[in-house]
């Protein structure tokens, strides 16, 4: 019988001035990537991690259409307790039927504007789940019969082309003064439940992935930490035995002299307790790692919480250790950190952490940028630097504010976007390195969630610093 394999294919979209109002869905990039459900549920996980942007998967059955899984739905499920267990080596359709997803069919010949409105009507637990498009039925050359194909419509990417669509916004506004109201609150309820969408589904599944990896490998870390030091006592009892060994019977047989030369006893006596004095500085390494993942998620605090904003920072900069390591193309970014005496801080730690994340990463990227640039143009490399400042402004009575300012020493932003740089979904960046709603997003959480303020400085050619604002107390108890 041949393997089984998923086949992949992803339609790209010709480049196009503007979408228009009849676009259909058959015009849109889509995915796919079909599995039978026969395969082992491990075939989930390889084609996911194969695809980063895959939203979900078709599934087949003998060849006939069966159902989809989508990323969300699978990842949320594989993160619980056993299911790796259970579901990884069953066969899909085991997982498929445990998990009864409902999902949404149309028509390739359904508009833009018609499938957002749809979509839009499914439930709370299902409004951002992928979108199934039905292909129009093709005749076989063989056979002549008809049969139909399936393919996967990413929820984000239909939000995108409509909201490309300019002669929508014009459409409405040619009506009555009322539906010109009515369309513009809806859009704006549009880019705010999606925003918040983002924010909720990036720190769940975030926090969710990421406190699940750091549990699993703190386990077997702790076991082997713990372990090392009963390995250090009994490599000193052994060390010292065959020092009394050797103080009482120095002059040995020829068969062990020979074993000793063969070993290179006093080289293995001199080494192992450094190895593992290294083996305790590595586990001891691996669980600051860990506790920093488990810092950064806050997985279990949703809730307000008093926390210590110094924390969240230097958790958030562990994530990130290996992108400001030297790399072939240019240099390690250097972090100086000027820290202030900060009071604790009540806010929501595992958003903070996010805005934290996103300005951290455009800055990042934003040196990255200038190096491949100077490389491009045979130039030394840029050495980079990120700064990050705190400082505590008290206003008595046990109220205040602390300022972080984070910045950066690369090209800057250019005088004609700045004022763009909170826009939901404006970016510079290009198509599959971001979606531009990280600022978007960091700017709702600082001045929607916690009261605060977000702005920025920046001079092209010289860098871009961004600072933020909280009161210490936000007044909600």
């Amino acid at each position: 019988m041949s393997k089984l394999r998923p086949t992949t294919q992803v339609q790209e979209m010709s480049v196009q001035s503007a979408l228009e109002l009849t676009t259909t869905l058959g015009e849109l990039p889509v995915w796919e990537i079909h599995l039978d459900v026969i395969c082992p549920g491990k075939s989930l996980t390889a084609a996911f991690e194969q695809e980063p942007l895959l939203p979900g998967i078709i599934l087949t059955q003998n060849h006939h259409y069966r159902g989809m899984i989508s990323r969300r739905r699978f990842f949320e499920r594989m993160s619980r307790p056993y299911s790796q267990e259970i579901f990884t080596r069953r066969p899909i359709e085991i997982l498929y039927a445990f998990l009864e997803v409902e999902h949404l069919i149309l028509p390739e010949d359904t508009s833009i504007i018609q499938a957002t409105r749809i979509a839009l009507q499914r439930s709370p637990e299902l409004v951002y789940e992928p979108i199934v498009i039905q292909s129009k039925t093709v005749h076989t050359s063989a056979e002549s019969t008809l049969f139909e194909t399936y393919k996967l419509l990413d929820f984000h990417q239909l939000l995108l082309d409509y909201s490309q669509i300019p002669d929508l916004a014009l459409h409405h506004l040619q009506k009555t003064e009322q539906g010109a109201r009515v369309a513009e609150a809806n859009l704006r309820k549009l880019q705010n439940n999606y925003t918040r969408y983002l924010q909720t589904e990036k720190m769940a599944s975030l926090g969710q992935l990421v406190a699940g990896v750091a549990h699993e490998i703190n386990n077997p870390m702790n076991f082997i930490h713990g372990n090392l030091r009963h390995l250090e006592k009994y490599n000193q009892k052994l060390l010292k035995l065959i020092q009394l060994y050797q103080h009482n019977y120095p002059e040995p047989t020829g068969e062990i002299k020979t074993e000793i030369e063969s070993i290179d006893l006093p080289f293995l006596q001199a080494d192992m307790p450094k190895m593992i004095e290294s083996m305790k500085v590595g586990t001891d390494r691996i669980r600051q790692i860990v506790l920093s993942l488990r810092n950064f998620s806050r997985a279990d605090e949703a809730e307000l919480k008093v926390v210590d904003i110094h924390e969240g920072i230097d958790s958030t900069l562990m994530i990130l250790e290996h992108r400001l390591k030297a790399h072939s193309n240019y240099p390690a970014i250097k972090i100086i950190k000027d820290y202030g005496d900060l009071p604790l801080v009540e806010c929501y730690p595992g958003q903070l952490n996010q805005v934290f994340m996103n300005i951290l990463v455009n800055a990042i990227d934003a040196l990255e940028d200038v190096n491949e640039r100077r490389r491009s143009e045979g130039l030394e490399h840029h050495l980079g630097q990120v700064i990050i400042r705190t400082s505590f402004q008290d206003s008595g009575q046990n109220s205040g504010w602390v300022q972080i300012a984070i910045a950066d020493n690369g090209s800057g932003i250019p005088e004609s976007i700045q004022s763009r740089i909170f826009d939901p979904f404006f970016t510079t960046k290009p198509v599959g390195k971001g979606t531009g709603m990280g600022m978007s997003i960091s700017h709702q959480i600082i001045s929607e969630r916690h009261s605060g303020r977000l702005n920025f400085y920046s001079t092209p050619e010289a860098g871009t610093e961004f600072v933020i604002q909280l009161p210490i107390d936000l007044g909600l108890n």
